[in-house]
């Protein structure tokens, strides 16, 4: 079946050059005549609206980047992701993105081959893999419903071919930076921690977390109380915290008068 596909550049001539390369999966019938977004936000509400197979996203856009397009779509919504830039520098965020492969530009026909057989393999062997994803992910979020009045016992986050079901109590902090939401987790298998990005905002995950366990130390930051293993003292009344696995994450300093009568200190 042919895949269907979403080219997302701010850049007129970038996107006509991929379109170009992409001529000959179209005659051979292996991609559908592509789509085009003309930068993140367009992106967005076409992906929330239409299921695509492949998204050939640019990282660096104004308003909502390349990341910040995957944050804001539900889970189940987010197709095959190719990053397509001309910076090297994302390439290990686009791995924990799970993003299929990291192409940067000029983009050559090979690079572009590789990484559609990789999507097609994937969709070949996947027997609709995202709905499934999808159906599961519904479920158990049905199960975890702030809506009920209780704290969330687990989230669901989608990894590249699986959902990865996480207790909220091995979660140790959780971060924004440029519009894109990171859960930093204890490993189950070792003292390693795991970084997550989520389609979850900071707003929401304060409202799902148990409040009695968990604190917003910051606009962009909440962490585990029970994770806080040094508070140190740093400029204007502010707190940097240290976590458990060395992660530092420095309070705001009306939080860091809440966070030491939480702590009784």
């Amino acid at each position: 079946m042919a895949l269907s596909v979403l080219i997302v550049d701010d850049e007129a001539p970038a996107r006509s050059r991929l379109r170009r390369l992409l001529e000959p999966f179209v005659e051979s019938g292996r991609i559908r005549e592509p789509e085009e977004a003309s930068d993140g936000v367009v992106a967005v509400t076409i992906l929330k609206d239409t299921s695509f197979d492949l998204a050939l996203l640019d990282v660096r856009m104004p308003e909502v980047d390349g990341f910040g397009v995957l944050e804001r779509l539900p889970p189940g919504r987010r197709p095959d992701v190719v990053f397509a830039t001309a910076y090297d520098e994302y390439a290990i965020q686009a791995f924990e993105a799970n993003a299929t492969d990291y192409l940067l530009k000029p983009i050559s026909a090979d690079g572009l081959e590789r990484a559609i057989s990789r999507v097609e393999a994937r969709h070949s062997a996947g027997e609709d893999t995202d709905d499934r994803l999808a159906d599961l992910l519904d479920t158990l979020d049905q199960a975890t419903n702030p809506e009920t009045g209780t704290p969330v016992e687990r989230f669901t986050v989608q990894g590249h071919d699986r959902l990865h079901v996480i207790d909220a109590l091995d979660v140790l902090a959780v971060e924004v930076n440029d519009s894109i939401t990171s859960l930093f987790v204890r490993s189950p298998r070792d003292s390693k921690t795991q970084r997550h990005l989520v389609g979850y905002t900071l707003d929401a995950l304060e409202g799902r977390l148990d409040p009695a366990r968990f604190m917003r130390v910051h606009r962009n930051a909440i962490v585990n109380l029970s994770a806080i293993r040094e508070m140190v003292p740093w400029f204007s009344g502010r707190y940097k915290l240290v976590l458990e696995d060395g992660h530092e994450i420095t309070a705001s300093r009306a939080r860091s008068r809440d966070l030491k009568d939480r702590l009784s200190l």
